[in-house]
């Protein structure tokens, strides 16, 4: 889906920081100054919306997640809709330290939320004093909100998709550590050269994100449906080389009961 530098503008995606409050790093991507106000060239989103879909449908062909990050207001029901409708793990919530580089211990906290699941299932729950069911019950809803939307990620992400890196700085360190590709939303007042793959755009405004986030999440749908197409197709062919074989077994056995 090619983007329109119209339906940009038209969501406010070229509206940047004070002029006072900018990183000078950001220079190529500001078109103009207005009323103390940089203005982002929405000539380069669009093509940098582009060059971030294909490279993120790449990642979602190759069936690695891609963990979205975004703790602000503006942005985290927009966040936790276009990433919970391609079945992608999210953080909206604080963002839990050591996440990315010591990964084995929240997957230990993931696992936890399960096991109480079970207990739930089993009974077991039910044989513990009312103290410990509401202690129990304590910790799950905590867990949930904190590490509920990444409890199917059983492995560290194929990329990070963060809104606003000078908020997200945490998780852009961690994933740096790691070599994890970081891509972002990096507005007027942020330093691109942290990121990977660099969307400039407005990055408070909800129409904004809500406009960049349904150009990314499309462009992932699209590569998770190349790789559902390519796993049927590979079915097919499988199903196809077997039914021979599948029809030449009762012959051949035919033939050797009658050589007997």
């Amino acid at each position: 889906m090619a983007v329109e530098v119209k339906e940009l503008l038209e969501a406010g995606v070229h509206f940047g920081h004070l002029t006072r409050k900018w990183d000078p790093n950001m220079a190529p991507y500001v078109y103009m100054e207005r009323n103390g106000i940089h203005i982002i060239n929405l000539y380069k989103t669009a093509a940098k919306i582009d060059e971030a879909g294909t490279a993120l449908a790449k990642i979602a062909a190759s069936g690695r997640k891609i963990l979205f990050v975004a703790t602000k207001k503006q942005a985290k029901d927009i966040v936790a809709e276009k990433a919970g409708e391609i079945n992608m793990p999210y953080i909206t919530e604080r963002w839990p330290g050591g996440m990315l580089t010591n990964f084995v211990t929240i997957r230990k906290a993931v696992k936890k939320m399960a096991s109480i699941d079970r207990m739930k299932k089993d009974g077991t729950f039910n044989t513990l004093s009312k103290k410990e069911r509401l202690q129990v019950d304590r910790l799950r809803a905590k867990l949930e909100k904190n590490l509920g939307s990444i409890s199917d990620m059983t492995r560290l992400p194929g990329a990070l998709f963060v809104v606003d890196i000078k908020r997200e700085h945490i998780a852009i360190k961690e994933a740096q550590k790691l070599n994890i590709p970081i891509f972002a939303m990096v507005d007027t007042n942020s330093d691109p050269r942290q990121v990977d793959y660099v969307i400039p755009a407005n990055d408070d405004a909800s129409k904004s994100i809500d406009k960049i986030l349904s150009h990314v999440s499309s462009a992932i749908a699209g590569g998770l449906a190349e790789r559902k197409a390519e796993k049927e197709a590979t079915a097919a062919a499988k199903e196809k080389e077997e039914a021979p074989k599948a029809k030449a077994a009762p012959a051949e056995k035919a033939v050797a009961e009658e050589e007997e």
